[in-house]
């Protein structure tokens, strides 16, 4: 099978000497193309580590990442920055929106680094539902509109994957489920690989595939062959 990531034995040690700590430790990970995968686990336990290293924004100390058969761990600096650039669209937990740009400039921002044009960000947010609020700055926007935007920014570069940390974590319940939606619809109708980190249990439960994270390692692993809808999630 081709995977859009085979991760062969990564750990990721910071410091060193007695000053060491293993943030991954070992770990292996297959992750099919087209799934929406649910990375869990408590604070700690290398979550963000481990989405970081499949981003291209950090590298591990030692194994292999291989993304579409290409080993991204052994890529220098300027290769992760363009690997990032054309594969990865990221949505954090505090939007990152930057506050002296519009909407339409917080996404126009991503496409031209692509090298896209402006169309591709206006679509981007009219599939986000977000067509009459684009020439908004963030302080004029709701805390559920500006993570549509982020999610906008991310998807408008037509990324491979979006690797989601924690993006429910600054919304209400409500809203939340709003995100969660939009995010599964994405998978659905344009077929994006999305791996999400939370350390909430019941969003996993509209996953196709959960990975469950203790001290650095996988304790588990499995398929759910008929995740919920966000609706349905008991919060």
């Amino acid at each position: 099978m081709d995977y859009l990531y085979d991760i062969k034995n990564i750990s990721k040690v910071y410091g060193e000497g007695t000053g060491t700590t293993v943030a991954i430790n070992s770990m292996d990970l297959q992750i099919e193309s087209g799934k929406f995968v649910t990375i869990l686990g408590p604070s700690g336990s290398g979550k963000s580590t481990l989405l970081n290293i499949i981003g291209g924004l950090d590298t591990p100390t030692s194994g292999d990442v291989l993304f579409l058969g290409e080993n991204i761990s052994e890529y220098k600096p300027r290769m992760l920055a363009k690997f990032r650039r054309e594969h990865i669209g990221f949505v954090f937990q505090n939007y990152n929106l930057l506050p002296n740009l519009t909407a339409l400039e917080n996404v126009e921002f991503s496409t031209e680094i692509r090298g896209l044009t402006k169309e591709n960000a206006k679509d981007a947010l009219e599939l986000l539902n977000l067509g009459n609020r684009m020439h908004h700055y963030p302080t004029e926007l709701s805390g559920g509109e500006q993570q549509r935007v982020s999610i906008a920014r991310a998807i408008a570069k037509n990324p491979k994957v979006l690797l989601c940390d924690e993006p429910t974590g600054a919304l209400d319940n409500k809203t939340g489920i709003v995100a969660l939606k939009i995010l599964r619809n994405l998978n659905k109708t344009l077929g994006t690989s999305i791996v999400l980190i939370t350390h909430n249990k019941e969003i996993s439960k509209m996953s196709d595939i959960v990975v469950k994270l203790l001290n650095g390692e996988i304790v588990e692993r499995y398929h759910i062959e008929s995740p919920l809808s966000p609706d349905d999630i008991e919060w």
